[in-house]
């Protein structure tokens, strides 16, 4: 499909407040009219999501520096969680360390899964990726693991206002930049 086709289809599906605030935009090569160059999501005008940008790559470490220590991040801790690490260290961890430690591993998970899904975010394709949105149902879309689908349903049409206010658990362990349209979408209600 032509870009200018991709295009058209997903600006149909926008949420009527964000129509005209968020764009699709990609630049083109004159000897490659059917290829899209770099691919971006525009919000008011301005380049907030880059697919190609290799700066957004960023070192796991850091990611999970970060998450402990941002005080709005709560990662959730079950029973589960916290019985594994007491097996683990066989019981001679004292209980108020096993939730530490029990937290610390659920940071690290989450820090490792924030870091695959922006690199394979930085090398995914955004016309491969827009396609599929627009052939599997808007619930897949927003189930996935994948940044680009769930930016792209966040901002759909057919997501209600009811479904996007029963979202607010679920968007708190999702990427920063899922989080940010979260959040423009919510100020559209």
């Amino acid at each position: 499909m032509a870009w200018s086709k991709l295009k058209q289809h997903l600006e149909s599906f926008l949420c009527p407040a964000l129509y005209g605030r968020v764009e699709y935009r990609a630049t083109g090569y004159r000897y490659l009219p059917d290829k899209a160059g770099l691919c971006y999501i525009a919000v008011d005008k301005k380049n907030v999501f880059n697919m190609s940008d290799t700066t957004t790559l960023i070192r796991w470490y850091q990611t999970e520096l970060d998450i402990k220590n941002d005080s709005d991040i709560q990662i959730p801790i079950n029973n589960e969680e916290i019985e594994a690490v007491r097996k683990d260290t066989k019981g001679i961890v004292p209980e108020d360390r096993l939730k530490v430690i029990a937290r610390n591993r659920k940071i690290s998970e989450y820090a490792k899964e924030l870091l695959s899904a922006q690199s394979s975010l930085s090398k995914s394709n955004f016309v491969v990726v827009a396609t599929k949105f627009l052939s599997i149902s808007i619930e897949e879309s927003l189930e996935s693991n994948d940044i680009l689908l769930n930016i792209l349903a966040l901002v759909d049409r057919r997501v209600g206002k009811k479904r996007i206010l029963n979202m607010t658990e679920k968007m708190k362990l999702k990427h920063p930049i899922v989080q940010y349209f979260y959040e423009l979408r919510l100020s559209t209600l």
